[in-house]
């Protein structure tokens, strides 16, 4: 998923990069607001930021500019919202172009606007809507963060078909190719994420209840039952 130093053209990276920059911004007034209230949610959040960096670093090889690998940022999303997962990617991000130069500075940005937000945002509204269909908390987890996962790629496609329209076919044939590669290797990953995130979060619900209970995840405080 994360783009390739340089890939993008200049102006698609400046209008990736303006478009992510206010809800990165939101984000962290976002997590300043919850964790004034409740200091205890610190460990929680660096589990979710752990999570995605870990996750997303374990990358490989997939279209021409850009690479396949789970996004973790699903957990975050369901804990603390889909708006505060927006500054813990964009640090995530930062820190692998600068450490592991897997991405890039100049095309940040947009790698910001499909894993940390259009992700985090497609998970959360997945969750929300599969516990309101009183689906089990753990299919919910599955679904939010293996939907978020696709969506992800999704994004990745549609903003490399938006750069690299085919000669013939323009965006739509474009984004079929990209898409149709990505399919390969995203979709046996995005299950495996799913499946991986209701570990993870079955771990956290034996150990830290209080600290989820404080989290109050969908607005009534009794979401953290397994």
């Amino acid at each position: 998923m994360h783009i390739m130093e340089g890939f993008l053209p200049v102006e698609h990276a400046i209008g990736w990069s303006v478009a992510s920059a206010p809800v990165v911004a939101y984000g962290l007034y976002s997590i300043n607001k919850k964790i004034n209230k409740n200091p205890e949610q610190r460990m929680l959040l660096g589990v979710a930021a752990a999570f995605t960096f870990v996750l997303s670093a374990l990358k490989m090889p997939s279209v021409t500019g850009s690479c396949s690998h789970p996004t973790g940022t699903g957990l975050g999303a369901i804990l603390f919202g889909p708006s505060a997962v927006a500054p813990i990617g964009a640090v995530v991000l930062l820190f692998q172009a600068l450490l592991l130069a897997h991405g890039g500075l100049t095309t940040l940005g947009a790698n910001i606007f499909s894993m940390a937000i259009v992700g985090p945002f497609a998970a959360a509204a997945v969750f929300r809507l599969a516990r309101a269909a009183r689906f089990p908390f753990g299919v919910g987890v599955f679904l939010a963060a293996s939907l978020g996962d696709l969506l992800t790629y999704v994004t990745t496609a549609c903003q490399l078909a938006f750069a690299f329209p085919d000669p013939v076919g323009g965006f739509t044939a474009s984004l079929a190719k990209f898409a149709g590669v990505f399919a390969l290797t995203q979709i046996p990953l995005a299950i495996s994420e799913g499946l991986l995130t209701v570990v993870v979060m079955n771990a956290l619900l034996r150990f830290n209840r209080e600290e989820l209970g404080s989290l109050n995840i969908e607005g009534n405080g009794q979401e953290v039952q397994a």
